[in-house]
Order: C-alpha cells, then sequence, then structure tokens
C-alpha cells in the first residue's frame, strides 16, 4: 500500500507537536512538509526539543505547499486563518482535515454569529464533512474537507447523541458542564493562561457565548434528529492536558428504567474501538495520551435527573489523535493505525 503523503500547516502549537507524534507512529505515512510562518527556516525539534534525533526536519513557509504532492493537509491553524489557506490553495489537489472551526458550523450566518467575522470560503464551507467518526463516518470517507470537533465538543456530542437519537432524553433541557486542562487554549500565553494565574485557581470562561454551543447542538441534532438546545460552560482546570464533562437531561419518561441510558451508549459504542462505556465515574488520567473517549451514564431517581460523564484528552480525542483517525478513515487505512499507544497513568 502506497505510502500517505502529508503537510501540516502550522505545525508549532501544541496541536501541530502531537499530530507528529502520532503520525511517526503510523506505518503508512510519510510527513513531506511542516510549515510555520513566524518560524519557517527552525528545525522541528528546536521548537519542540521532544523530538530531538526523531524528526528534526525544517520548518518551511506557508506558501511551500504547493511545492509538494500531498494526499492530506492537516490545517493546525488558528480560528479565521484555516479558512483563508482553503480559499486560495482549494481542496482538490489534496484532501483537507481543519482542526480549527472554521469550518465546523453548517451556515455563514451562524459562523457570523458566534465567531464574529463573515466567513470567506463558503464554497467549501457548504461541501465540509462534521469528522466525528463514530457518528458520522460514512460521510467522512468520501469527503474532501473534513472539520476536526472541538474538545469540548467531543466529549460532550459522544456523551448525548446516543440519549437524544433514541428519545431518552428531552433534547431542550441539555447542561453541559466542562473543565479542561490549559493546553486547549492553545500554546501561546495570555494572563488567564500564564502559570501565576491557573496554578491552584478553578475558572469558568465564555460564559453563556461559547462558540461550541452551536457545534454540539447542531452536531447533537443532526445525528439525533431533534432540535437541541444546551447549556454550555467551560471551565479552566490546572492541569496541562484533559478534559471532562458532565452532562445533565432531563428522561422523557418520567418512570424511566435506570439502565437504559447506560445501555444505549453500549449499544452505540459496542464496536467502536475508541469509546469505551464504563461502570464507573471515568476520570482524565485514564484517557491521557490516548485517543480514547470514556463514558458513563447514570440514573439519579431522588432528582429524576440523567448525569452522564465523559472524559478525553484534549490534545488527541479532541484534536490530532481524532484528525488521525478522520485521515484513516477516508483512506481506508485501519482506523487506529498511529493510534494504539495505551494511556499514560500515572
Amino acid at each position: 500500500m502506497a505510502e500517505i503523503k502529508v503537510g501540516i500547516i502550522g505545525a508549532t502549537g501544541y496541536t501541530g507537536s502531537e499530530l507528529v507524534r502520532l503520525l511517526l507512529g503510523h506505518s503508512n505515512v510519510s510527513i513531506d512538509v511542516v510549515t510555520s510562518r513566524s518560524h519557517a527556516g527552525k528545525r522541528f525539534s528546536t521548537l519542540h526539543p521532544q523530538f530531538e534525533t526523531l524528526f528534526d526536519e525544517e520548518l518551511e513557509p506557508t506558501e511551500a505547499v504547493a511545492d509538494h504532492e500531498l494526499d492530506v493537509v492537516f490545517l493546525a491553524l488558528p480560528h479565521g486563518v484555516s479558512m483563508d489557506f482553503v480559499a486560495q490553495y482549494g481542496v482538490e489537489k489534496h484532501r483537507v482535515i481543519d482542526l480549527s472551526g472554521d469550518f465546523r458550523l453548517a451556515e455563514p450566518a451562524m459562523y457570523k454569529k458566534w465567531y464574529r467575522t463573515a466567513h470567506r470560503a463558503q464554497e467549501a464551507l457548504e461541501s465540509a464533512v462534521f469528522g466525528l467518526p463514530e457518528l458520522f463516518r460514512q460521510r467522512i470517507r468520501g469527503a474532501r474537507l473534513v472539520a476536526n470537533p472541538g474538545c469540548y465538543p467531543t466529549s460532550a456530542i459522544l456523551a448525548l447523541a446516543p440519549l437524544v437519537k433514541r428519545g431518552l432524553i428531552d433534547p431542550k433541557t441539555l447542561i453541559v458542564d466542562a473543565k479542561s486542562g490549559v493546553t486547549g487554549a492553545g500554546v501561546k500565553p495570555s494572563a488567564t493562561t500564564h502559570f501565576a494565574h491557573v496554578f491552584g485557581n478553578f475558572s469558568a470562561y465564555g460564559l453563556l457565548k461559547h462558540r461550541h454551543t452551536p457545534e454540539i447542538e447542531s452536531a447533537v441534532g443532526r445525528y439525533g434528529g431533534r432540535d437541541v438546545q444546551a447549556l454550555f460552560t467551560p471551565h479552566l482546570l490546572p492541569i496541562d492536558r484533559g478534559i471532562l464533562t458532565t452532562v445533565y437531561a432531563t428522561p422523557t419518561d418520567p418512570k424511566p428504567d435506570p439502565n437504559s441510558f447506560q445501555d444505549a451508549l453500549d449499544a452505540t459504542y459496542e464496536k467502536e474501538r475508541f469509546v469505551r462505556v464504563v461502570d464507573r465515574a471515568p476520570d482524565v488520567k485514564s484517557v491521557r495520551g490516548s485517543n480514547f473517549c470514556d463514558l458513563h451514564a447514570t440514573y439519579d431517581k431522588r432528582t429524576g435527573r440523567v448525569v452522564i460523564l465523559s472524559v478525553i484528552d484534549n490534545l488527541v480525542k479532541g484534536a490530532a489523535g481524532q484528525a488521525v483517525q478522520n485521515m484513516n478513515v477516508m483512506f481506508g487505512q485501519l482506523e487506529h493505525r498511529g493510534l494504539s499507544s495505551a494511556p499514560l497513568t500515572p
């Protein structure tokens, strides 16, 4: 089988680093070009010393992508930048997996409302496929442009979608309470992600207006065939990586079978390699460094509420790992290729 020739555009952040780490372990991939607009000419391992002797390739300017015959390009670029790349280079010469939010929402009007800018690649937006393989695998296979889901939405959508689809919970009463490690904010430090602010602290942000809200609602609604409304609140944990999402919902049956919610997760994901339905409350260290999502659902008779817990590594299943999984689906590879590492704990 021929090698998949890969380019990573914007390779100097956490996501670019994780892509290289995972793809180096992929038996059927060659990383032909890695780019950086601000660090072109430097060795990749100079910026990411853990790759010394493992991946010492020189970072090239973004324009160099046109000089390479590539099968797929990963866009590890900021929101608002990926759309310009797609508008300039298209998706005909190579397939594209975008890890920003630029192609996750279905309509330009939604993008303008939540990202506060006009979409500059609307034709590409119409053809983009939401890249959550467990739910949309068939569409991903033939896609030229895949919108890799956000980290928070991945954890929430995988928890909610089976229960909404089966009509087990009221889709208008969803509360998504999520906590993420600081790497979810990207490699560039800010006042709120600086060590002195994060250490020993715990805070909510993006209250009532976070851009992942419509992503969660639209993906769950599309899969479940229902209109969805979710109150999403993200929080910043004083850890480096990992997401714990707790979802609260009202059951549609006033006297539900308490086991039906966990059973729905089991039935949906029983053949999925990377979604594990567990019989305990999962924790972030159980998935650290891996492409797993661990799920657990329970029912509280006292309050009449369903509680679903979901944990992922925000840099792997929430970003680079899911992108590699999407690539494997798109190119007919074994889906776990490059993603077989066990979680790292302690």
